[in-house]
């Protein structure tokens, strides 16, 4: 069966962070920024509402009635508003508690690397089920909807292959600071 996608008409904030805490539970790069898992679903409600915020792209996949994954894409030219990014700070601080200076380090390092022209960015694309094409049905919707380049970090080396299959290319490797994991920014020609 193949997952059904849907963009999430409310931004339903509760489902979409639940699932993405649950897809990026083993994620390396999010167990070096907060290496307390119980703390994982408020940081991605931080990500979903105050950094992606309003602008975003939600998709939820559903497979036989059960939501089993979420995307989460900009547009080009997102930015945060100011209300956006005090939000942002307060929800770090409370996810993150004694390593906000690790969630720093990380996006000056995604910032190094990201495209200058205007571009979709996917913040984040997870299934809370693996092997059950969650994955590729998100991709697929999303990569359907951009009308241009997109931009992507790959936390995770063994998904470097689905992207590519999408039309991503590795543009970088990045080893994060303190015996950290490595990053790959990818990158999608319109």
């Amino acid at each position: 069966m193949v997952p059904r996608i849907v963009t999430a008409p409310s931004r339903d904030l509760d489902l979409v962070s639940t699932l993405l805490a649950q897809a990026f539970a083993d994620d390396p790069v999010t167990r070096w920024v907060n290496p307390d898992p119980s703390a994982d679903k408020l940081l991605f409600a931080t990500l979903v509402r105050w950094v992606h915020g309003p602008a975003a792209c939600a998709d939820v996949a559903f497979l036989d009635g059960s939501a089993v994954g979420a995307a989460v894409w900009d547009p080009p030219g997102a930015r945060m508003s100011p209300r956006q990014q005090f939000g942002s700070v307060w929800g770090f601080v409370r996810a993150l508690r004694g390593k906000v200076r690790r969630g720093m380090i990380l996006e000056t390092e995604f910032a190094k690397h990201r495209p200058k022209e205007p571009h979709w960015y996917l913040g984040q694309v997870g299934a809370a089920v693996h092997g059950m094409g969650v994955g590729t049905a998100l991709l697929t919707t999303g990569v359907d909807r951009v009308d241009g380049p997109a931009y992507l970090e790959s936390s995770n080396e063994v998904n470097i292959p689905l992207y590519e299959r999408f039309g991503f290319e590795v543009t970088a490797e990045v080893t994060l600071p303190f015996d950290g994991p490595r990053v790959w920014p990818m990158y999608r020609r319109g």
